[in-house]
């Protein structure tokens, strides 16, 4: 149950990234931060301190809070990123990095306990766009116990992850961590941006995040589709928007030099990728281009966005990476 939980969640968040719009098919969000907020002074987490979130919600922090419950991983790597263990008292079900909050108490996954969070009494609950519809009651039972709910934005590109980080940053007393991690992720994605600029001929490349019979794929204007400008490499399903379901025979016949497979509920996926009627006539197939990353670290946008890229560009360019 947990792996079929796990690819339902996958495919949830990954709907969730496509750029310009949400889950519910919401008006685009404009990004808020541009580069004068990026090089914001401490003095400005002053407190008491008052911030909307995505919702709309209007939160006042007296002082910088000392308990924290995060509702999704993504939240989570922000705020172990901010060096925020102590006051970190509940986490989602399946937060699994860093190793730390393996050891934090649960508090649930998609459907999340309420009277476990209230009960936690803490300071500030940092809930996420992707909940909003299915979590939305819950949530509010949680702003009427007295418990400050900060719902944070789907970000659906790097520049927006900067700002979830800067804004979490802000409301937690920790904008010069944020920063420095914000700066520390732009010299990642400057490093390998430098690396494949010398790459002369583009490869093709495939990703999916589940397997057959529902095989979905990154089409335009989604964060992989970023991640693949980025590194100068052709994504094979750019004629589509969003993420989309895709034929196997579809998939032979755009024949794509790369195939990346996002997932890991399936045993032994590489080979049984491989081993699919008509994939032997595959590029990426027939030259073992079929290459696995870490779902996790490709799909939370957080302080390993960079890592996540430079996965990605190993993955279509590894002799750039070789040398």
């Amino acid at each position: 149950m947990k792996k079929l939980w796990q690819l339902l969640i996958m495919s949830i968040l990954a709907t969730l990234l496509l750029v310009g719009c949400n889950g519910e098919e919401a008006a685009p969000v404009e990004n808020s931060t541009d580069d004068t907020q990026q090089e914001a002074t401490v003095e400005e987490t002053a407190f008491p301190l008052t911030m909307t979130d995505v919702v709309g919600n209007e939160i006042t922090l007296e002082e910088a809070p000392k308990t924290i419950v995060s509702m999704i991983p993504s939240n989570t790597e922000i705020l172990f990123g901010l060096g925020l263990n102590a006051e970190i008292v509940g986490v989602n079900d399946y937060d699994n990095y860093p190793a730390e909050a393996l050891e934090k108490e649960k508090i649930g996954g998609q459907e999340f306990n309420v009277e476990k969070i209230v009960a936690m009494n803490p300071d500030i609950v940092f809930a996420h766009e992707s909940m909003i519809g299915v979590g939305e009651a819950g949530l509010q039972q949680i702003r009427d116990a007295g418990v400050e709910v900060f719902v944070v934005k789907n970000a659906a590109d790097f520049n927006e992850t900067y700002t979830t980080i800067e804004e979490i940053g802000r409301a937690t007393g920790k904008l010069p961590e944020a920063q420095q991690i914000i700066e520390d992720m732009k010299a990642k994605v400057e490093e390998v941006k430098e690396k494949v600029a010398s790459v002369e001929t583009k490869k093709t490349v495939f990703v999916e995040n589940s397997d057959v019979p529902d095989i979905y794929t990154a089409g335009n204007g989604t964060f992989m589709q970023e991640m693949f400008d980025m590194i100068n490499a052709e994504n094979i399903a750019a004629d589509q928007e969003g993420w989309f379901k895709i034929e196997p025979e579809e998939i032979v016949s755009r024949n794509p030099d790369v195939m990346i497979i996002s997932y890991s509920y399936v045993d032994d996926i590489i080979n049984k990728v491989k081993a699919r009627d008509g994939f032997d006539s595959v590029t990426a197939v027939k030259n073992d281009a079929v290459v696995q990353v870490d779902e996790n670290l490709v799909s939370r946008t957080g302080p390993r966005l960079g890592e996540a890229l430079e996965a990605i560009a190993k993955a279509v360019y590894p002799e750039v990476f070789s040398e």
